[in-house]
């Protein structure tokens, strides 16, 4: 009897650990959460809500906060859209952050995704860590360390997905749910936490179906 009682405090033990350690997951509706003013835009930043079938979501410029949210580490999923227009989309997730200034983001540059320059497609898809490690001086000391070629390959005016997996001292980035990633990379911060939000720079980039899981 004493040895049935001692399993099952046994059991019980386990089922509360394994429930404490399982990631909680909260899918964002982006159009909500703008017309609930959940989301902290920076001035003189345009943000435009947007539907395309399954894609319902945001169009923006700049950094866009999600208000109350502190993300550790986890999984990040989102499906992005930018331009084919040389040197003007780039767009991503910023995490980690403080403020406009200090954060950490992966980006992805939709206009090199199908280049015939081989050298510009490994410029697809970037870590950076403002303000200490932008992406010219990462390129600079790091070249291709930080930044790779995306993998499969999207049309560079097609939306794609991507899933961002942080932990502790790593970042990985796998694209359109694919089993190798197109990026691994230590962080380059000592933050466990902070902002998260959409990143775009340059002409406006579509955002929709985010997904955070930590």
């Amino acid at each position: 009897m004493k040895n049935n009682i001692l399993f099952a405090l046994f059991l019980s033990l386990l089922l509360f650990c394994s429930v404490g350690n399982a990631q909680q997951k909260e899918t964002y509706d982006l159009n909500s959460l703008l017309k609930q003013g959940k989301l902290v835009i920076n001035a003189n930043r345009s943000i435009t809500e947007i539907s395309d079938g399954t894609k319902k979501g945001l169009s923006l410029t700049g950094i866009v906060w999600l208000k109350g949210v502190d993300f550790k580490t986890g999984t990040i999923d989102v499906d992005l859209r930018g331009k084919d227009v040389f040197q003007q989309s780039f767009l991503g997730i910023a995490f980690h952050g403080v403020d406009t200034v200090t954060y950490d983001a992966i980006y992805f540059r939709p206009f090199n995704f199908q280049s015939p320059d081989t050298l510009r497609r490994k410029h697809t898809v970037q870590y950076i860590s403002e303000p200490n490690f932008s992406w010219d001086k990462l390129r600079a000391e790091h070249p291709l360390v930080y930044e790779n070629a995306v993998t499969p390959f999207p049309l560079a005016t097609a939306w794609f997905h991507a899933q961002i997996v942080i932990t502790e001292d790593e970042v990985v980035v796998y694209v359109n749910h694919a089993t190798k990633p197109s990026l691994t990379v230590k962080k380059l911060n000592n933050r466990q936490s902070g902002l998260i939000g959409l990143w775009n720079d340059s002409l406006p980039g579509d955002f929709a179906n985010l997904v955070i899981k930590q």
